[in-house]
């Protein structure tokens, strides 16, 4: 009887450590399909979110309100992951399985960055409305440099020789575009526009960078375990928030009631005027999802190589789509760029190989 028991004790076992392996094995493939979808989407959404607001403005478009509520108008396409992760807790867990994971704290921390993310939304649009998309995407690199100056205040982020570097490269090559860009202005833009445009598009880093240690402080503060579904519906609060604050300024600016007479003039016509403003709202939405998406997946380095990976792809799509000049001055510029966004990534790169891997979410 007890030779039987053992056998018995040995057979569960070792069934026991084979579903665990089986179920180890489905989560890494999880993990790997989650890791290449969000690439995909963040890479889809850093070039297509830029060329189809530049696009909107190329063809006729001036409402500035409306394009920056473009940018955080697709967020109920977050509700979908959302309801069907919940839909996968109740079933494994039971029915009285929280709707919604973010605290009542967390929600108005939330809304706060919602409401500074739409002011840069409404910077980044009326910026662009002056600037080739190429020129932009160069100046918004600059965004790492406002962000390690701002972690260094509120998450205590020590600065290194890396960090110092990349910030000088990216403020010469801002500088560079500053004094030498202008010949490269959109047709109809004046001097001053393309100068109002070039600072607005640098406050957009500014701000950008300041929401970034925000979000990461948010994070620490957090009292609760910090997963994917609790960052998606954090992004879901953020995207309603800022959406909200420029409903509000298209409707003190009238942009509702422009809009279809806007679509009537649009260069490309009435029908595709729509179908331009859909996909940009698409677009930026997979945009915030993929970055989401990447960051807790991998880590917050891997969403900036993808992002600083993509800026010249943007260049020769905005050139092929957009028919912007490409000078030598921007030339200079875009490798200044590039090589101070190398500069900051392996310096985070170094950094992150100092500190040990935590294997458990601080609260």
């Amino acid at each position: 009887m007890h030779k039987t028991n053992t056998n018995y004790s040995m057979e569960t076992e070792s069934n026991e450590n084979s579903t665990g392996n089986s179920s180890l094995q489905s989560n890494k493939r999880m993990k790997r399909f989650l890791i290449a979808l969000n690439c995909l989407l963040l890479a889809l959404g850093d070039t297509g979110g830029p060329l189809t607001s530049r696009l909107y403005f190329h063809h006729g478009g001036r409402r500035n309100w409306l394009s920056s509520f473009l940018e955080t108008a697709g967020f109920p396409i977050l509700l979908l992951p959302l309801c069907l992760n919940y839909l996968r807790r109740r079933r494994r867990r039971s029915l009285s399985t929280p709707i919604f994971l973010i605290t009542p704290r967390l929600f108005l921390a939330c809304i706060g960055l919602g409401l500074l993310t739409g002011v840069d939304d409404f910077l980044y649009a009326y910026g662009l409305s002056f600037l080739p998309v190429s020129t932009a995407a160069i100046l918004l690199s600059t965004h790492l440099s406002f962000t390690a100056f701002f972690a260094f205040l509120i998450v205590k982020q020590r600065f290194t020789f890396f960090n110092i570097n990349s910030i000088a490269l990216l403020t010469t090559g801002a500088a560079l575009l500053g004094l030498h860009g202008s010949s490269d202005r959109p047709e109809g833009v004046t001097d001053r526009q393309y100068y109002m445009g070039f600072f607005l598009m640098i406050a957009t880093a500014a701000l950008y960078g300041l929401v970034l240690p925000l979000i990461e402080l948010t994070y620490r503060k957090s009292q609760r375990e910090v997963t994917y579904t609790l960052v998606m519906e954090m992004q879901l609060v953020m995207a309603a928030s800022a959406t909200v604050f420029c409903v509000v300024g298209m409707a003190i600016d009238k942009d509702f009631q422009a809009i279809p007479k806007e679509a009537k003039n649009f260069g490309l016509g009435e029908a595709r005027y729509y179908v331009v403003l859909t996909w940009c709202a698409i677009f930026w939405q997979l945009f915030f999802l993929g970055t989401v998406g990447v960051i807790f997946c991998v880590n917050t380095l891997l969403a900036a190589i993808i992002v600083a990976v993509f800026i010249p792809v943007i260049q020769i799509l905005a050139v092929i789509f957009l028919h912007e000049r490409f000078s030598s001055e921007k030339g200079v510029a875009l490798a200044l760029a590039l090589w101070g966004l190398a500069s900051y990534l392996y310096g985070e790169h170094k950094q992150a190989a100092k500190e040990k891997p935590s294997s458990i979410d601080q609260p």
